[in-house]
């Protein structure tokens, strides 16, 4: 009977784990904690399950051994228990607040997105060609470098893109033509490139 009381009473890791993956999971993909995260809920989840078996299988151990140091009267699955559940819902607090520490980072990279985006518009719709005009709305655009993007804009020609290069960290963002027409995707492939 003792040991099904302390079995109820310490059978709070698995359910824990459970919800906080999925909170952990939902945190990752609204609240990156680096660049824009995972890129889907799935992915965020994936990461947030292996983080939280990570916490589980190494780390709920070891702190289990330490709490049953100072209450030796636990049971070790039961201090392992308490310990895993202590230690995921730690993983969630400090996934939380990761993101919203990273939050000012994300929201300045989207105003310079914003302005790239806004200047390319401008020079398509005053300077361009008259073809690519038409090509705004398939607009392809890669951050090559702090505060510069490559941006490209479809023409008639699939192979013939106009693409250029747009730098966010003056005002208003500074455009410059880029004499190479192959498309974003071409750098995609292997380079790195967002």
């Amino acid at each position: 009977m003792t040991r099904l009381r302390w079995r109820m009473r310490g059978a709070w890791l698995w359910p824990c784990f459970a919800v906080l993956t999925l909170v952990d999971g939902l945190l990752l993909h609204h609240l990156p904690i680096y660049g824009d995260g995972p890129g889907s809920v799935v992915g965020a989840v994936l990461i947030a399950g292996f983080l939280n078996l990570f916490v589980v299988a190494v780390l709920a151990p070891l702190g289990g051994r330490r709490l049953r140091r100072r209450r030796p009267d636990l049971p070790r699955f039961i201090a392992d228990n308490y310990a895993g559940t202590t230690l995921v819902a730690a993983v969630a607090v400090a996934v939380a607040a990761a993101g919203l520490l990273h939050r000012p980072a994300v929201a300045a990279e989207r105003q310079a997105e914003a302005a790239a985006i806004a200047s390319v518009h401008k020079y398509v719709a005053s300077s361009a060609e008259p073809e690519y005009r038409a090509g705004l709305a398939g607009l392809d655009m890669i951050r090559v470098d702090d505060d510069v993007y490559r941006s490209c804009v479809p023409g008639r020609d699939p192979k013939r893109w106009l693409c250029l290069f747009v730098k966010t960290e003056q005002r208003p963002a500074g455009v410059i033509v880029d004499s190479d027409r192959v498309p974003n995707s071409a750098y995609r492939a292997g380079s790195g490139f967002d």
